[in-house]
């Protein structure tokens, strides 16, 4: 490797490190050891410290240990002409000046909480561009894509641009791609996001670009981000600083873009980064490092020009990815899924409660369907004017000798994330609460509403062409046609909600798995039944019956549960002996409805995390939205750091939101009568349902007995309250017998 790239990192280790002790020693001065140093809304500590060397930063003091360690790994300056290898130096320069970063970046925190804002999207308008670090409500939204596939890895770009143009080209090519970009650090007085800003460009992590901060150091948050994932998803341990790395070698697949002049600080932050495996490409003629290593391929590779940059970026770090050509006049692809149109962007608007709207997908026979037709009966956006609204009913209908109506709903729900691909294109709910919003520049581009049909057609066609031969869409934007049509589908919605809720576990001998969250979390596995959705709530059992139909060899297989070992906790044999070996061993036995004796293995994407409350003899529960303290003494982000990766952890479990009203919810230890806790906003999510599962349970008002955070956060506060009201769980037997 070049002596000029091992000389600039190990100088720029240096730089860092001495000017964050200076930093660190001022505010000792100022506020004192005992000052608390943390990234909010976050589980881990400071996560880079504490995965890689297993320290615990939890107040100022705390750093100081870690600081005499990073100077212990600067290796000596580089002198004399004497060629020698430098890579270990260089590494070990990296990472000392990535460990300091993250103790400047917490300093930042004391010293101006305002400076970053944790949100999805940034208050442009406010000044508010700095997101920081990502609170653990959005790293676990936001983790979840990198387990599925939609998010094949992100792009890491220090520095900014020659101009706003470029920046967008760039930005757009990534998106295209599926992939995040992480952004921070500046350039000749400007920085890649605001570049973006200039050139019209939606930035936040609802569009996959993350402006982290203004920073250098900002560099930190993203390579945090990633080794939060390798603890919260892959069960790595703190302090395992080689399985972490390697962690993110071979499953986040990530790289550096560093655009404009790098001086020593960037080559320090590049050092580092290349300990993650991930590598720099470059646009200016710095040093390269070649040879392949601790990176899969090339570690440092320059001159890449702003047309190639993305391409090379993506053989460099040995990415594969997989782009779908849609037949429409616009960007497609998930990364444009978050993209929010507003108000004083809207040409056409429909649904959202402004207008009667509603999708439906229903099989037909088929002679009636002629693939790929797309109709639109009514006004098409050519025959409204900017700022319209139209009612609006979607009706695809598909046929096919393998389809079934059990796939209808499946189908329905992608309607959701294929037509938010389109840029410009906004939607949000599903069935009769769809809302869609088309964008000016969507139009611009030629953009109509028999683009819908032709995504739908397009997507369906390639995502579930092995249950259906044909495909065709029916868009009704004529009122008093969308008005007919809306008790139709009202009344097929009633029909599928009832067809699940009238099954049993005890009466169905299949159920099936869904090991989707292993690729992150390797001793997870997640088992479904008719009354015990997917943790993550994006599963029911019809859901994952379908899928193995659609895909025999996909992550949801069937499971006989076998010999019944426990009725009153839900412990089977055949259930068993799948988990045991799907975990590879890791798990031999676990319950089904008890979250105090051998609970099912949790992972990161849970919606919800049950615990025990000793003192209420009940049990508490926290949706990941939660970001406030609750009664078992954690917030939702360490519940999920403490139990996630895959582990069975009696006293805590995680859950869908819709699991709690099944009949089987905990039933093993009392079911839902020994709820007394929850968030008031989770609370009000499923009020309908928690009222309906209170008169099953001859409690009308049984919904009025929980306990919000308005009662109290801790079980002192709350148990008076649940004594006044007489909740069930007092008078119930012990919960820990």
């Amino acid at each position: 490797m070049s002596r000029l790239v091992a000389f600039a990192a190990i100088q720029g280790a240096y730089n860092i490190v001495s000017k964050v002790e200076g930093k660190f020693k001022e505010a000792m001065d100022k506020y004192g050891p005992n000052q608390p140093l943390e990234f909010p809304n976050t589980a881990y500590y400071l996560p880079i410290i504490y995965s890689i060397l297993g320290i615990k930063v939890e107040k100022l003091g705390d750093a100081e240990p870690v600081l005499e360690r990073c100077k212990k790994l600067l290796p000596p300056h580089i002198k004399g002409r004497i060629h020698t290898p430098y890579l270990g130096g260089t590494l070990d320069a990296g990472m000392a000046a990535i460990l300091a970063e993250e103790i400047f970046e917490a300093i930042r925190y004391v010293e101006d909480p305002e400076f970053y804002q944790p949100v999805e999207d940034p208050d442009v308008e406010a000044g508010k561009l700095w997101v920081g670090a990502a609170d653990d409500t959005i790293m676990r939204k936001r983790g979840i894509e990198f387990v599925d596939g939609s998010a094949p890895g992100f792009a890491a770009i220090v520095g900014a641009a020659p101009d706003p143009e470029t920046a967008k080209m760039i930005a757009e090519e990534y998106q295209r791609k599926n992939l995040y970009v992480f952004m921070c650090a500046n350039q000749a007085g400007t920085t890649f996001t605001q570049q973006l800003l200039e050139a019209g460009v939606q930035i936040g992590w609802s569009t996959r670009l993350v402006p982290f901060g203004p920073d250098i150091s900002a560099a930190v948050f993203a390579l945090g981000f990633a080794n939060r994932a390798a603890m919260a998803f892959g069960g790595v341990q703190p302090g395992d600083y080689r399985k972490i790395l390697l962690y993110n070698k071979e499953r986040i697949f990530a790289f550096v873009n560093a655009l404009g002049e790098v001086n020593a600080e960037w080559a320090a932050n590049a050092a580092g980064a290349i300990n993650w495996g991930f590598p720099t490409i470059a646009d200016t003629d710095i040093p390269e490092i070649l040879p392949t290593g601790i990176c899969t391929y090339e570690h440092v590779v320059s001159s890449v020009p702003h047309s190639q940059i993305c391409s090379k970026s993506i053989e460099v770090r040995g990415l594969k990815v997989t782009i779908t050509e849609v037949p429409v006049p616009v960007s497609y692809g998930p990364a444009f899924e978050g993209e929010r149109v507003r108000k004083e962007d809207v040409y056409l608007e429909c649904g959202g409660g402004k207008t009667p709207c509603f999708e439906l997908v229903r099989i037909a026979e088929m002679d009636a369907v002629e693939d790929g037709k797309v109709e639109v009966i009514g006004p098409d956006i050519k025959d409204v004017q900017p700022g319209s609204r139209l009612p609006l009913g979607v009706i695809v209908e598909v046929a096919g000798r393998k389809m079934q109506e059990d796939y209808e709903p499946i189908l329905e729900r992608q309607i959701h994330h294929l037509v938010n691909y389109a840029q410009g294109v906004m939607h949000i709910g599903q069935r009769d609460i769809a809302w869609y919003r088309i964008g000016k520049s969507a139009v611009e581009k030629g953009f109509t509403l028999e683009h819908i049909g032709k995504i739908l057609h397009a997507k369906f066609h390639q995502d579930f062409g092995a249950i259906f031969d044909k495909c065709q869409v029916k868009i009704y934007t004529d009122e008093a046609k969308v008005k007919e049509l809306l008790p139709m589908a009202l009344q097929m919605y009633r029909t599928r909600d009832e067809r699940i809720e009238g099954m049993t576990d005890e009466t169905t001998e299949t159920y099936y798995s869904c090991t989707l969250c292993q690729s992150f979390a390797p001793t997870h596995v997640c088992v479904i039944s008719p009354e015990r959705t997917g943790l993550c709530g994006a599963y029911n059992w019809l859901d994952c019956k379908a899928s193995y139909e659609i895909n025999p060899t996909g992550p949801n297989q069937p499971i006989a549960k076998g010999e019944t070992l426990d009725e009153r906790y839900g412990n089977w044999k055949g259930v068993n002996e799948f988990v045991e070996r799907a975990s590879r061993g890791a798990v031999s036995s676990y319950n089904f409805y008890s979250v105090v004796y051998d609970p099912m293995t949790t992972c990161g994407c849970c919606e919800c995390i049950a615990a025990v409350l000793p003192m209420c003899n009940g049990v508490m529960t926290v949706n990941r939205d939660y970001p406030g303290m609750t009664p078992c003494g954690m917030k939702f982000t360490t519940l999920a750091g403490t139990i996630g990766g895959g582990n069975v952890t009696p006293g805590f479990v995680g859950h869908s939101k819709y699991n709690i009203t099944q009949r089987k919810f905990i039933a093993g230890d009392g079911g839902i009568k020994r709820l007394v806790w929850m968030p008031k906003m989770l609370k009000e999510e499923i009020r309908e349902r928690l009222i309906k599962r209170g008169e099953e349970i001859g409690i009308p008002n049984f919904i009025d007995m929980i306990a919000t955070e308005e009662q109290g956060v801790t079980e002192d506060e709350i148990l008076p309250f649940l004594q006044e009201v007489g909740h069930p769980a007092l008078s119930m037997e012990p919960i820990l017998g």
